[in-house]
């Protein structure tokens, strides 16, 4: 029985990359370029800022303005991470579940501590999540299972009690690394072409409040999502 649940944040959680959109075209703008898609921005946020960076402007990390733009782009994000960024739909309805139910809930990401506290606080989500995890906290990033094998010691639960929960093969890697049940979700940030199916999770989630029935917390697809038949 699932006893905690812990979440990658972006493409997971939350969906951040409309924010990263605005950054990144306000930045092109600025040097005359053209605008890059959202859809485009959407297929590298799990890969982080320095490959939104590479894909914006179509340059590689030694590229002289690779640095600069980085930089900026990471300098002004930190100014408001919070903005143009909320939960995936149906996910406030996942974390309620589990509040209601008395099963704590986490994050486990690589995202750095400097924009995520300030974007759970912004969300109204600090003082409820149970634990948060970043690269701050850990020596080895995912998919070493060593940040979800703190959080689980953190909320007093054993790994083999804990399901993880992520949009990208690396967070199925810790998850099996760390003896956690995986779930992989199919509505955040895949890379054009990919297959979630390869990552082989232990099941998947097309939209958020399937989880509910993923992780066992829901008797009937029909009762959650409506089904006509009944």
């Amino acid at each position: 029985m699932t006893k905690a649940v812990l979440f990658d944040l972006d493409g997971t959680l939350l969906d951040t990359a409309p924010a990263f959109h605005v950054l990144l075209n306000e930045q092109l703008a600025a040097l005359g370029r053209e605008p890059i898609s959202l859809e485009a921005v959407r297929t590298v946020v799990s890969e982080g800022a320095a490959a939104m960076v590479c894909l914006a402007f179509g340059i590689e990390r030694g590229h002289p303005m690779f640095a600069e733009q980085l930089d900026t782009l990471l300098a002004r994000y930190a100014n408001a991470p919070g903005a143009n960024t909320q939960l995936f739909a149906g996910m406030a309805t996942v974390l309620n579940t589990l509040d209601e139910l008395g099963i704590p809930w986490g994050i486990v990401t690589n995202k750095p501590e400097r924009f995520t506290l300030p974007i759970l606080a912004h969300l109204g989500l600090a003082e409820r999540v149970g634990v948060v995890v970043c690269p701050d906290h850990v020596s080895e990033r995912k998919p070493s299972p060593e940040g979800l094998l703190l959080a689980a010691r953190t909320l007093g639960v054993a790994p083999a009690q804990c399901c993880y929960v992520g949009d990208h093969q690396r967070d199925i890697e810790a998850g099996h690394n760390a003896n956690m049940a995986t779930i992989g979700v199919t509505f955040g940030y895949l890379a054009a072409g990919e297959d979630p199916y390869s990552w082989r999770a232990d099941a998947y989630a097309d939209h958020a409040e399937e989880l509910l029935l993923r992780l066992g917390l829901a008797s009937t697809q029909s009762e959650e999502f409506g089904d006509e038949s009944e």
